[in-house]
């Protein structure tokens, strides 16, 4: 009998987002939460105000995941600072299971490079956690102890925080083209939301920040993947590429249009709808046995058995010893689900991602977008 011929390498590149693929925070959701009175609500206002901006008013110069720096003002102002932030941010990691597991093991087949909207001190301390080399993260860059910030200042921040949380909720209407879909209530805090942060706020010292700060998402993220391939010399149609929110979208669209292959990880609508392959699962094991197909098999290969995705069907790849493993994680898994999306399909892959999302994270984290 001939030994079994092993499988043909192809030469890959992964690359993921961070929170929500590896671990469960939303960090500038948890720092506001903690530091600013009722910043819950206040964060998540900014959150839907950062979709409209992004998805519905498309404004000019704006980019999903802004919101990162429209809430450090607020963060400023209520006594935030570096080292803080810091301290908070490590002892705050929340990873996803199996997730310091599925790195080690993908970066033993491909170059492996993680893409994230988060603050570089989360990241710094996520990195530690994982042990993942910091030098192979793209992240945003806040350095809040150069901004200054006037008492005055901190008094009218304040005084805005506390407006904030009495407006409204936004909620973005199904099929919205326009701010016109919207409730009447809705459009005008939109428009006070608009001169609170491009009148007051930018015209404050601290209004710096919001013009200084670059936010790691939308096309920074798709630029931060084309950086990644300038240095390797790779290709796109060779990229995997996991997200999970409309931070992601560009890069999504943009390894998916060139043939290679995007993956959904407990995504909400954003995030699935420019996915290929949605996942459903409390481990991140999965992501570390699709990232193995993908050296193995070519794309077309690779779609055509996740038609039929059974969790034991991995036994029948061929997998390197770091990989058997996780044949426990997933046979454990309290809901693993790994589905092509698809015209037909990706109403009700939304609606499941979304509501498994708020179980893995929490509700609070999983409605934002």
């Amino acid at each position: 009998m001939s030994a079994r011929k092993a499988p043909k390498k192809f030469k890959r590149i992964f690359i993921s987002d961070c929170e929500g693929p590896i671990s469960k925070n939303d960090n500038a959701f948890e720092l506001t939460s903690h530091f600013v009175p009722d910043g819950a609500r206040l964060f998540t206002l900014i959150s839907r105000y950062d979709d409209v901006q992004a998805d519905i008013v498309k404004r000019k110069g704006y980019e999903a995941g802004d919101t990162l720096k429209l809430v450090l003002p607020f963060l400023k102002a209520y006594g935030l600072t570096d080292k803080a932030m810091t301290s908070f941010s490590s002892q705050s990691i929340m990873l996803v299971l199996g997730a310091k597991e599925m790195l080690e093991c993908v970066r033993c087949s491909m170059p492996a490079y993680i893409v994230s909207t988060s603050y570089q001190q989360y990241i710094r301390a996520l990195c530690d956690a994982v042990d993942f080399p910091l030098e192979d993260v793209y992240c945003t860059r806040s350095d809040l102890d150069k901004y200054n910030i006037s008492d005055e200042e901190k008094a009218e921040l304040k005084q805005l925080s506390k407006e904030m949380i009495e407006l409204p909720m936004l909620e973005i209407p199904p099929r919205a083209q326009s701010l016109k879909a919207f409730p009447e209530e809705m459009q005008k805090a939109v428009e006070r939301l608009d001169e609170i942060f491009w009148d007051e706020i930018s015209s404050m010292r601290i209004g710096k920040a919001l013009y200084r700060v670059n936010p790691i998402g939308g096309s920074e993220k798709a630029t931060a993947v084309k950086d990644v391939l300038a240095k390797l010399k790779g290709r796109l149609q060779d990229v995997m590429y996991v997200g999970d929110s409309i931070t992601d979208m560009s890069a999504f669209e943009l390894v998916r249009d060139a043939g290679g292959l995007t993956v959904s990880f407990n995504g909400n609508a954003y995030a699935v709808r420019e996915a290929e392959i949605a996942v459903l699962s409390k481990s991140a094991a999965v992501t570390a046995f699709l990232a193995t197909m993908f050296t193995e098999l070519d794309k077309e290969k690779l779609l055509d058995s996740i038609k039929d995705w059974k969790p034991s069907a991995i036994k029948k790849f061929h997998l390197g010893k770091p990989l058997r493993k996780f044949s426990t994680s997933i046979s454990k898994d309290g809901f693993l689900r790994v589905e092509l999306v698809t015209r037909y399909n990706v109403e009700k892959l939304i609606s499941d991602s979304v509501e498994f999302r708020k179980k893995v994270r929490g509700e609070a984290i999983g409605r934002l977008g």
